[in-house]
């Protein structure tokens, strides 16, 4: 049985949640999260042109229930919705990759694990009992990727994300200034944030300075700051291409999704090299900035390729009816990164319960307003232009 919902009223909103985390941690974890790339014109446009799709409602339709359940590879979630994998979750707020994946674990939504964050996959594959998925950061040496592919299988974790676009780091500018680019270093400036906000630094030193987890195993002891940026730089090659995602394919015998997917010719691309499902998705507006909004190629993947590939979206979804609009855009599925990482910076232990109730509440309000039973009836009320 799925958890109740629990909602705070003093933050009933996403919104709300990003403006009690911004005063709750140090400038410089609020700016990793907070921030998009170059200029953060992609940022922005991406929950924009989300907010550009608009719903038809038919208030005159005989309507006696909505479901939210959705079955995706093989497995009956209780919300179409999922927690996209984010970097670095301990320095944001203490342990929270655990608190993520258990609350969604307790709600019955997927909760993919990030390879640079700060929870070993042995760890949340425990707490959600092998329904946690993992994104794997692809490894420049081929046993460093086999031991993680291995370990995510030995784990039981059902789906295995490979990220496709990041070949490159991005650039942004906030964390250049806060030294949080490889290699990061700790500044004054930084020091002086921490000691400002007393209730993370006593909580962050109590549970331990924030590590790459899943990755210690493969990382020399005692690495200084610039070592571990030196290790990072030689240890991940982001490009995916044909030849590195085959053997992939040959080793996962679960579920293999590919993340990052922007146009067709990849679409077509992993539907060629046998691929269970793609993520349309922009990096959360992190990478590239001249590109499109995420909702722009998923529309027009989903519209061709849906009776091939499972198609779902990420980047710039921000509340209940921006999950509706993508799912009546076509997608089957939709995930979000920031939100859950503001509900957990606000709230600690119960800011993942918190912001899963929220969006829960709010996709159930639209779906009774506008007469829609099931998830997958969504694109029924999508108003065409």
């Amino acid at each position: 049985m799925s958890a109740p919902l629990f909602i705070d009223s003093r933050y009933p909103s996403v919104d709300d949640l990003r403006e009690k985390a911004k005063k709750r941690i140090p400038k410089f974890a609020f700016e990793y999260l907070d921030g998009g790339c170059n200029e953060d014109v992609n940022l922005h446009k991406n929950t924009a042109e989300i907010r550009n799709v608009e719903l038809v409602p038919q208030y005159l339709k005989h309507h006696t229930y909505s479901s939210q359940k959705t079955t995706l590879f093989g497995h009956e979630y209780d919300a179409p919705f999922g927690i996209a994998p984010v970097g670095l979750q301990g320095l944001m707020w203490p342990n929270a990759p655990e608190i993520l994946a258990k609350a969604a674990f307790a709600h019955n939504i997927p909760f993919i694990l990030s390879t640079v964050t700060t929870s070993p996959i042995e760890r949340i594959g425990e707490l959600t009992e092998g329904k946690a998925w993992f994104q794997l950061y692809h490894p420049a040496k081929d046993e460093i990727r086999n031991d993680i592919i291995k370990r995510a299988a030995a784990a039981e974790y059902p789906v295995l994300v490979i990220l496709c676009d990041v070949p490159t780091f991005g650039y942004r500018p906030r964390d250049i200034r806060n030294g949080l680019a490889m290699p990061p270093k700790m500044t004054l400036a930084n020091i002086l944030q921490i000691l400002g906000k007393p209730n993370w630094a006593i909580k962050t030193l109590l549970h331990g300075q924030p590590n790459f987890e899943t990755l210690k195993p493969y990382m020399p002891k005692n690495l200084d700051l610039k070592q571990l940026g030196k290790f990072m730089d030689d240890t991940f090659s982001g490009r995916l291409f044909e030849e590195k995602i085959k053997p992939i394919r040959d080793m996962w015998k679960g579920k293999l999704v590919l993340k990052g997917v922007a146009s067709e010719a990849d679409t077509e691309m992993a539907i060629k090299l046998g691929l269970d499902g793609i993520i349309v998705s922009n990096h959360g507006g992190r990478q590239l900035d001249a590109g499109e909004s995420s909702i722009k190629p998923m529309t027009r993947i989903a519209q061709k390729y849906s009776d091939q590939i499972t198609v779902m979206v990420d980047s710039g979804m921000r509340s209940g009816p921006d999950i509706a609009r993508c799912l009546a855009s076509g997608a089957k599925f939709t995930f979000m990164g920031r939100s859950f990482m503001y509900g957990v910076a606000a709230l600690g232990k119960k800011g993942g319960d918190h912001t899963i109730s929220i969006l829960k509440r709010q996709l159930q309000q639209v779906m009774e307003q506008v007469c829609c039973e099931r998830i997958e009836d969504f694109p029924n009320y999508l108003l065409k232009p």
